[in-house]
């Protein structure tokens, strides 16, 4: 059967109604309290939605809190400073999404009236807002009739309907979002899309689901064929990138010197010089070029140290340097003196896990 006639007829075949009955009234019961449920603002539900892409709850939560403390409403963020935004961001990772979502709020102060718009077609052209996002707070804060389609969501119209389609390939995703939306109710379609989400953190595991706790076991297909991790399939990840980089921690009075990055990749974000080593380059040869290019001169001594770190599909090796400043630091926007511990600016991940390693050692 075609992946495009399966979905629609699948779903007839379990009945809509019964799988609706069914997992709302587990939902019910077994819930998760989390702050942005015990709220209908469309703006707290979107700053959510955001933190919890490619981000497990455990780790968004604290995140949220704060953020939420600090820009309680949508003309709060718009209001605030890049930098700060980034600040109340750092340790989240993914920084555009905070870029994102902070030109997205200016956005909607300057041309709707500071309100989240609750029509599809202009909330979807908001940056950083696709349609799992458009879907997921509209049907949430505005009881829009829209599916979602997240890896969870994915996992469990994947295995409910024994359907060899994975959200990773453009061709699966396509069933999928057909499933999705021969599934989403006309009314309550808030609750029943957090529903499918909350099955598959919870039960709908990608290892070892706890398929007897499942309130939909009678009609998955996986599960009566005996197949349940055979769903969805696997999809070749993108191959590793390796890179090794060194990097400079140069420390006055404990505080550590950064630099603020620039280019595409963590524009915005500080960490301490550091350069991207070529094959058979001396990283003392390529660290002294990158400070001189910032107006510094320092005698650098190795500490024989590594640091790993990965972003997405890159994996970085990096050599740790010290360096012993010679005369004084140049006055330029682009760099400071930080407490590694409270630096006040948004450091990258790698920065916060040199600077401990330098103070471990």
């Amino acid at each position: 059967m075609l992946l495009r006639e399966a979905a629609p007829g699948a779903i007839a075949e379990v009945g809509p109604a019964r799988l609706r009955r069914g997992l709302l009234a587990w939902y019910r019961r077994h819930r998760r309290d989390l702050p942005w449920r015990r709220s209908r603002d469309p703006y707290r539900i979107w700053v959510s939605e955001i933190m919890l892409q490619q981000t497990q709850v455990a780790t968004a939560l604290p995140f949220y809190q704060k953020f939420i403390e600090r820009f309680p409403t949508l003309a709060a963020l718009a209001r605030a400073r890049s930098p700060e935004v980034l600040s109340r961001w750092a340790g989240l990772g993914y920084y555009r999404r905070a870029r994102n979502l902070h030109e997205a709020t200016r956005i909607v102060v300057r041309e709707h009236a500071g309100r989240v718009p609750a029509d599809a077609q202009a909330f979807g052209r908001l940056p950083g807002v696709g349609r799992y996002t458009t879907g997921a707070v509209l049907s949430i804060a505005f009881d829009h009739s829209l599916p979602v389609l997240d890896g969870n969501v994915a996992r469990v119209l994947s295995r409910l309907l024994a359907l060899p389609a994975s959200v990773r390939d453009p061709r699966g995703a396509r069933a999928l979002w057909r499933a999705a939306e021969s599934l989403v109710p006309a009314r309550g379609a808030g609750e029943w899309n957090q529903a499918l989400m909350e099955l598959g953190a919870q039960v709908c595991l990608p290892r070892a689901p706890r398929c007897d706790d499942c309130p939909l076991r009678a009609p998955c297909r996986a599960r009566a064929a005996g197949r349940v991790e055979a769903f969805p399939p696997r999809v070749a990840r993108r191959p590793t990138e390796r890179s090794r980089w060194a990097m400079v921690l140069v420390r006055h009075g404990g505080r550590l010197l950064v630099v603020r990055r620039e280019g595409p990749l963590l524009a915005g974000l500080w960490e301490p010089p550091a350069v991207v080593l070529e094959d058979g380059a001396s990283a003392r040869v390529a660290l002294a070029a990158t400070l001189r290019g910032l107006g510094l001169r320092a005698r650098l001594e190795p500490t024989g140290r590594t640091v790993r770190h990965a972003i997405t599909h890159r994996a970085i090796e990096t050599e740790l340097w010290r360096g012993r400043a010679i005369g004084p630091t140049p006055r330029s926007a682009r760099l400071r003196y930080v407490d590694p511990a409270r630096p006040g600016v948004a450091m990258t991940a790698l920065a916060r896990k040199a600077a401990r390693a330098d103070v471990e050692e």
